[in-house]
């Protein structure tokens, strides 16, 4: 934590892209821009005589891209990184693995009426600009380095066609920092673990990539959610960018219902329209866990679940990358346990065997 302006040097090859940055990034109190830089070797240099706090970093960009110079600054220079990406499915796979290599968040450029989205681009940029300079930054040495080939399951996987209905939801939402915390906690996830919904704050194109990439990663089955999806042993589905997921109960059958009602917490998806659904159609045949993130989503719907009788987790603020959204829980009182992010998942599943049997709830 600092208690200075933060400062920040703004990396994108796009002078206007620069330009953008600095005007809003200087404008906003609390944030100073010391410097920028065209290119990573501009870049290399301005950090080593300038020490900023956080680094705004482009992907695309001549002569070294940014995945190649975030993957060495890591190495040597662990610090604040929010990445600046193309909302397109190249620049989500490129996004995802900078995410793995220790960046803490990134935005998107907006590609059409640019003029008219600018706003809402550089209010999320000075949003995570803030957020990175309090953030702690978590480098995998295990992840630089690595390849995005999927990891050999440590048990068999389970069969899309054979997957059966599950009895109990497991429900967990996140934010900055959640797409690593989240793929630790679904790697340790057995293939019979109970079906697992997913809200992970994240724009459309993103989601898909991330549902795919963690599906080559883990044990248990992933996807991203359609609408009518059964909720499955096995499997778990992560609401798709824009839109919010509910769970409902249909006869026997739990499914999902993906919508674009109005954002909840400025945020579509938003975690607490999750954990309201499940706290009302699951009741104590369900489990909660709030991880990693900015601002209080999911705080309240943690809450509602664990007043339904769920079984109720948060992330301790030793391991996430942002201490937002597990503090509001906890201090709202939804949070039963407080946990690392290395014991959550045994958490989970310490807490399902304690459970009683499934006790039918509402339709």
């Amino acid at each position: 934590m600092i208690d200075r302006p933060a400062r920040v040097l703004v990396v994108d090859d796009s002078a206007l892209i620069r330009q953008v940055l600095t005007q809003a990034l200087s404008a906003a109190p609390g944030i100073e821009v010391i410097g920028t830089a065209q290119d990573p070797y501009v870049a290399r240099d301005k950090i080593k005589a300038l020490s900023p706090d956080v680094l705004t970093l482009d992907i695309e960009m001549p002569r070294m891209d940014g995945l190649a110079f975030l993957e060495k600054l890591m190495r040597a220079r662990p610090m604040p990184v929010v990445m600046v990406s193309t909302l397109t499915a190249a620049g989500a796979e490129a996004t995802l693995r900078a995410l793995e290599l220790g960046a803490v968040d990134f935005v998107t450029k907006p590609r059409v009426g640019v003029l008219d989205a600018l706003p809402t681009f550089t209010a999320e940029v000075v949003e995570k600009v803030r957020a990175a300079a309090r953030a702690r930054v978590r480098v995998a040495a295990s992840r630089l380095g690595a390849t995005a080939a999927p990891a050999s399951p440590a048990a068999p996987r389970p069969s899309l066609a054979t997957l059966r209905a599950t009895d109990t939801v497991i429900a967990m939402g996140a934010s900055t920092g959640g797409t690593e915390a989240l793929r630790e906690v679904l790697e340790a996830l057995p293939a019979d673990t109970p079906g697992v919904v997913v809200v992970q704050h994240m724009p459309e194109h993103f989601t898909r990539a991330f549902a795919q990439r963690l599906d080559q990663l883990c044990t248990v089955r992933v996807s991203e959610a359609s609408d009518g999806d059964r909720v499955l042993v096995g499997h778990v589905l992560i609401a798709p960018g824009n839109h919010h997921m509910r769970v409902v109960r249909d006869g026997a059958a739990v499914r999902v219902r993906v919508s674009q009602d109005p954002p909840v917490n400025r945020h579509r998806p938003s975690v607490d329209v999750l954990f309201h659904s499940v706290a009302e159609r699951m009741g104590p045949n369900a489990l909660g866990v709030i991880m990693t993130g900015m601002g209080a989503d999911g705080a309240q719907g943690l809450l509602a679940m664990r007043r339904a009788g769920a079984r109720t987790v948060a992330q301790d603020e030793a391991t996430c990358v942002v201490f937002g959204m597990p503090r509001e829980a906890i201090a709202a009182g939804g949070a039963e346990k407080v946990v690392a992010l290395g014991k959550i998942a045994p958490t989970v599943l310490d807490l399902l065997a304690e459970r009683p049997l499934p006790t039918r709830t509402g339709g």
